[in-house]
């Protein structure tokens, strides 16, 4: 039989990660068995970079923990060697442990909590296929802005038809315009040039006064 120090220490345990892991959004569940040194390694740097916590549990302690947290129905997850990674990141979680779950053939998806559920493997793997916030913010600024877009594409594609059959023709009207304003002016200028010459017979008329003397 245990003694009281080890329960007590056990107790502490559960305690403990009891107020780790309630403030999680989401918890995905992975039998960990199999992976190499290297893997892990790299698998718990991208856990940590996305700011998921990742931990091997006993399952003992995890049931204890989770029942603490209030959740029911994890029995069948909680056999055989047993993983955890959790994260107020709602999709992380999921995206990366559903990864090296599929890429790494003796590690495997055991299912997890989803905003307050419990979740499937499937429903866990589905999450995992969500794109990220950045990734879906993208996608949805895009669908907002593709009409505008669109319709920019198509108003730079008519005005470049325009120029290619010579729309830019009507810009070149008002020189033209300006031409024909000045043409009758200097048609105007032209009767009063021709009516210069006529008082010319007035000047040779002086000279035929001068026999009278």
């Amino acid at each position: 039989m245990p003694s009281e120090k080890i329960l007590a220490a056990k107790q502490q345990r559960v305690e403990d990660l009891t107020s780790e892991l309630k403030g999680a959004t989401t918890y995905v569940f992975v039998a960990t068995r199999g992976l190499t040194v290297a893997q892990d390694t790299e698998m718990r740097s991208e856990l940590r970079k996305s700011g998921v916590k990742f931990e091997v549990i006993k399952n003992t302690v995890l049931r204890r923990v989770f029942a603490e947290l209030g959740f029911e129905g994890l029995d069948e997850v909680f056999k055989g060697p047993t993983a955890v990674g959790y994260a107020d990141d709602i999709i992380a979680p999921a995206k990366i442990l559903a990864k090296y779950s599929k890429d790494i053939e003796p590690m495997e998806s055991k299912g997890g909590i989803i905003d307050g559920k419990v979740a499937s493997i499937d429903e866990v793997i589905a999450l995992s296929q969500v794109p990220d916030p950045e990734t879906l913010q993208t996608q949805v600024a895009y669908s907002l802005l593709f009409p505008f877009t669109k319709l920019a594409m198509l108003v730079k594609a008519v005005a470049e038809k325009k120029q290619e059959e010579g729309g830019e023709a009507p810009v070149a009207a008002p020189a033209e315009e300006k031409a024909e304003a000045e043409a009758p002016a200097a048609e105007a200028e032209a009767p009063a040039a021709e009516e210069a010459p006529a008082e010319a017979p007035a000047e040779e008329a002086a000279p035929a006064e001068t026999p009278a003397e």
